[in-house]
């Protein structure tokens, strides 16, 4: 199978895991754009969950060789809430047991940048704790 067919289910699968997918480039790295369904002042932790989720099964299944992922979430199309990334190496980590999906979760949330809202304090979200990024969480 090549790399071209193995990231062309990518959109599907994601959106199997209810993960509103607006664009996706399937290079290295992935580039995903997904559409919140949680608007608020913060990434929702686990709706990121979900989209690592789907790669993670995928990468498991042998049907996706793990890059890098830059994911951007968005509250509309232009208006983005924040971004994160996943390397190749943390999810290859996962599959081999060196890292748990604890682990994984909050090297990812250390990689997330999010947007303030114009005229919000830096600060002020109060959106959903890092426990909800756990993948395990969303099995």
């Amino acid at each position: 199978m090549t790399g071209d067919e193995r990231t062309a289910d990518l959109e599907p699968e994601l959106r199997s895991y209810g993960v509103s997918v607006e664009s996706i480039d399937g290079g290295d790295p992935l580039e995903l754009t997904y559409m919140t369904a949680f608007p608020g002042r913060e990434v929702h932790r686990g709706e990121s969950g979900r989209a690592l989720n789907a790669l993670i099964d995928r990468a498991e299944a042998d049907e996706w060789d793990p890059v890098r992922v830059e994911g951007t979430v968005v509250r509309s199309p232009g208006d983005v809430l924040g971004t994160w990334h996943a390397e190749a190496e943390w999810f290859e980590a996962l599959a081999s047991y060196e890292i748990s999906e604890t682990e994984f979760s909050a090297r990812v949330l250390d990689t997330l940048n999010e947007t303030e809202a114009e005229g919000e304090p830096p600060g002020a979200s109060g959106g959903p704790d890092a426990s909800e990024a756990d993948p395990e969480g969303d099995r």
